[in-house]
């Protein structure tokens, strides 16, 4: 089975938080690999890794990082693949901010879609999207996982009506 999305990450230390876009990805059987590109300590291996994704298969990168949180970013300059970048609130970050606007506030010509702080869930959901654009099968698993999130929102407001008052 060919990979279709990459979810790398700056750091081991992301993992607790960028293995919510796999299980998202898992939910909707769609293929994915992982693993550690740092910016800052392994630019080559960046580089090489986002110039040969799409060779190897890859649809869409999910990039995770903290602190400067650069790799989304750079990333995405060496590929013409969608990039969704996940700020991490890190043990060195700003309470995330960092991280946030560093992915956030890509220069024009380098775009990186970005999610929320710590939102890989998203991420992995967004890919999932982009993918099912065209893929008629993942489309419907969307649109019934979307549907049962409504249902969930009924159920739960259904359970908090009161079932009848009487007033005397």
């Amino acid at each position: 089975m060919i990979n279709k999305v990459a979810i790398i990450m700056g750091s081991e230390n992301d993992l607790s938080v960028m293995q919510h876009a796999a299980e998202a990805l898992k939910a909707f059987e769609v293929a994915f690999e992982m693993t550690i590109v740092s910016a800052h300590r392994t630019p080559e291996r960046m580089r090489t890794y986002a110039m040969e994704a799409k060779s190897r298969g890859i649809k869409v990168i999910i990039a995770g990082a903290g602190g400067a949180a650069h790799l989304p970013g750079m990333v995405a300059a060496y590929t013409t693949l969608p990039v969704i970048g996940v700020p991490v609130k890190s043990s060195n970050s700003i309470d995330g901010w960092d991280s946030v606007l560093s992915i956030l506030q890509m220069p024009g010509g380098v775009p990186v879609a970005t999610v929320a702080l710590n939102g890989a869930k998203n991420a992995g959901i967004l890919a999932a999207q982009i993918l099912a654009t065209q893929d008629e099968e993942l489309s419907k698993k969307l649109e019934v996982y979307k549907k049962k999130m409504a249902d969930d929102v009924m159920n739960a407001a259904d359970a908090m009506q009161p079932k009848s008052v009487k007033i005397a």
